[in-house]
């Protein structure tokens, strides 16, 4: 290895190990992906939420769902409360069927996600806009008997609100605010309901990132949420207005793990190593060195290959000689005689038939096997005796002997 070469691989080490360096000491960045899942601490996670759950309802249990509604709810022992928070909800037609018909039997359903549209419950949903320069956003709850203040969410979120709902079947239990930068009020919108179905309630909420781990620890706004939560947990509220908000007392509060934007899950080994900080590095530190290890190993271990002749075949050269030396000798008859033996070696592997006795039956056998007529093969083996029984052959002779067993073989 050369000077130049040396000189270079230091270099290319000591810039890996700085890139190293600087990617360990620089801030991690913040992740605002949208999970909504109860494991993930990040700010669009529920994990705060998830924790409180068991405080916001002393008297209820918590249990977490990971199936899909329509698989959970075939069993009818399952009831109580189905909690859904996520930012987007599609569910099928078979699997809400079964959403009213657990709601039906008493049961409730929250669902909280940005805009639903619900037919049967002749609920919908738009977005609203405003021609405000510098718009804030409140959410607040219009029942005077609970929290009735004003909770700023200082983010970009999708501003949906219910634009038709069932008079008759429905209540407004909490509005959307937008201010202009006078702090006046330029628009007032529903978007947190409750609608009854048969011997149950329909809980509805078009704002889910309040239930993310970052409105719940900005400012004072987990008190929003404890008093949306304060409608299903009728047992602790002794507001009549709230008892009211619902015709049945569920002791589970039923957590959709399901549904969920960014729910758990490994969908490939190379996924798990790069979701990890420590093993993405490790991964990479263990490429570079299988690269050094290719290069230096291939260095060292690469040698001149000499290229060796195959030696050639031989046989056909020998034959020629051979048979040019009978020829020239004029030696007819050890030829035929070779001939002879090669053609009875033949019989035997070929036809399956012993040679040591020839007679009739060895002629009947070996006609019927080789497809040749009885008097050609008697006549063959004729003609071999008469050649085995001379000293001596001429060269028109040993020529007929070959030819008639070609024509035997073909």
């Amino acid at each position: 290895m050369d000077k130049k070469l040396k000189v270079y691989i230091g270099l290319l080490v000591f810039i890996l190990l700085g890139i190293v360096y600087i990617e360990s000491i620089k801030p991690k960045e913040i992740n605002w992906f949208p999970s909504y899942d109860a494991k993930h601490k990040i700010p669009y996670g529920t994990y705060v939420l998830h924790k409180q759950m068991p405080a916001l309802f002393a008297d209820k249990k918590i249990r977490d769902v990971y199936q899909s509604p329509y698989l959970f709810l075939k069993d009818s022992t399952n009831k109580g409360t189905y909690f859904f928070v996520d930012g987007k909800l599609n569910f099928g037609k078979e699997e809400f069927n079964e959403l009213l018909n657990f709601v039906e039997k008493g049961n409730d359903v929250f669902i909280a996600t940005n805009g639903i549209h619900i037919d049967t419950l002749n609920v919908k949903t738009k977005q609203l806009s405003t021609t405000a320069f510098e718009e804030k956003v409140y959410q607040k709850l219009v029942n005077k008997n609970l929290d009735t203040s004003e909770y700023h969410f200082d983010r970009d979120f999708s501003k949906a609100y219910f634009s038709k709902i069932d008079t008759l079947k429905t209540t407004v239990l909490g509005e959307l605010l937008i201010k202009n930068e006078k702090d006046s009020v330029v628009s007032r919108k529903p978007n947190f309901i409750k609608t009854k179905f048969g011997k149950g309630t329909f809980y509805l909420h078009t704002f889910p990132q309040a239930f993310t781990n970052y409105n719940m620890l900005l400012d004072t706004n987990y008190n929003y949420v404890a008093s949306v939560l304060s409608y299903l947990n009728v047992n602790n509220n002794n507001s009549s207005e709230v008892q009211k908000a619902s015709s049945s007392i569920n002791d589970t509060i039923l957590w959709d793990a399901y549904y969920k934007t960014g729910k758990s899950g490994i969908s490939s080994p190379m996924h798990y190593i790069l979701s990890s900080k420590h093993l993405k590095w490790a991964y990479y530190m263990a490429l570079i060195g299988v690269l050094f290890f290719v290069i230096f190993k291939g260095k060292r271990n690469q040698r001149f290959i000499p290229v060796i002749t195959p030696l050639k075949n031989q046989t056909l050269a020998f034959t020629g000689t051979i048979a040019n030396m009978y020829y020239e000798k004029s030696d007819h008859k050890n030829i035929a005689t070779h001939k002879i033996n090669y053609f009875l070696e033949y019989i035997r592997i070929t036809h399956r038939l012993s040679t040591l006795k020839i007679d009739a039956i060895f002629y009947n056998k070996l006609a019927s096997r080789s497809g040749n007529s009885l008097e050609k093969v008697e006549e063959l083996f004729k003609n071999i005796d008469s050649i085995k029984a001379k000293n001596k052959i001429s060269q028109e002779e040993l020529i007929a002997l070959n030819k008639a067993i070609e024509e035997f073989k073909a």
